[in-house]
């Protein structure tokens, strides 16, 4: 059953021709920090705030920062755990995923497994996901013991998330990782889209207009950015540049951003 996050997911989408996600590393804010964020983020339009890292060690901190958010924006608030200690009470939805190409079951079902009593404690709704790593080598593909999938491989990916739609899972997510040199290539969008009709998720690596609107030109549904956030400096133009290009047909980017 499609939960009401979700569907205000879906319905952004239809209108808009995409989205835009902002993800915040509670590890990288106080929470102090992080609801100042999420006020500016929220003035410029993304349609969501993902909250969760792929180091996460403090469950009292995330708590902490995830209710700080909540109390200042009307957006919904999605987890991004990396972990079953990910989860918090305070949040709207949780991204329910599976690392796809990790080369440990833990990560594919078995935090999965621990985590699903505490969601439905919890009351949180959950979305199905599967995650794709791609790219080069980072610290989400280290935790999560991804074997990433290289950006000449298409094909690859476009597997990975055909598998993920007949699994039953409602969204795709192609992650290149924080602080990635470079987002996931044009050609692999092209192709995972062609492969699946659930929304495609990019990330990793996105940092400018120009980019986001390439990612959406190729068929991303939505685009997840989080290290533009936290190099901090021009947070609120920035957001607004990819923002504004990531909704189709935009044609008023600034590409020096």
């Amino acid at each position: 059953m499609i939960g009401k996050v979700e569907k205000y997911l879906l319905d952004k989408i239809q209108e808009d021709g995409a989205i835009h996600i902002t993800l915040l590393d509670p590890e990288k804010a106080t929470p102090q920090s992080a609801s100042k964020i999420a006020r500016e983020v929220e003035s410029c339009k993304t349609a969501a705030i993902m909250v969760g890292g792929s180091t996460l060690t403090s469950s009292s901190h995330l708590d902490d920062v995830v209710k700080e958010i909540k109390n200042e924006v009307k957006i919904p608030v999605i987890l991004f755990p990396n972990n079953f200690t990910g989860i918090c009470k305070h949040a709207d939805a949780i991204w329910f995923m599976s690392l796809l190409n990790s080369s440990d079951p833990y990560f594919i079902a078995g935090a999965q497994i621990w985590g699903a009593p505490l969601i439905k404690k919890f009351g949180l709704e959950a979305i199905p996901l599967g995650y794709i790593i791609v790219g080069e080598s980072s610290s989400v593909s280290v935790v999560g013991r991804a074997c990433p999938i290289p950006y000449n491989k298409p094909e690859l990916a476009a597997a990975h998330a055909l598998a993920a739609q007949y699994f039953g899972m409602r969204f795709v997510y192609l992650e290149a990782g924080s602080g990635a040199k470079q987002p996931p290539p044009k050609s692999m969008i092209e192709t995972v889209k062609e492969f699946v009709n659930i929304p495609l998720i990019v990330g990793g690596g996105v940092r400018t207009g120009h980019q986001a609107r390439e990612a959406v030109d190729a068929g991303a549904d939505v685009i997840v950015t989080g290290t533009v956030v936290e190099e901090g400096g021009r947070t609120r133009d920035v957001i607004r540049e990819l923002v504004n290009c990531t909704k189709t047909g935009w044609e008023g980017a600034d590409d020096s951003v």
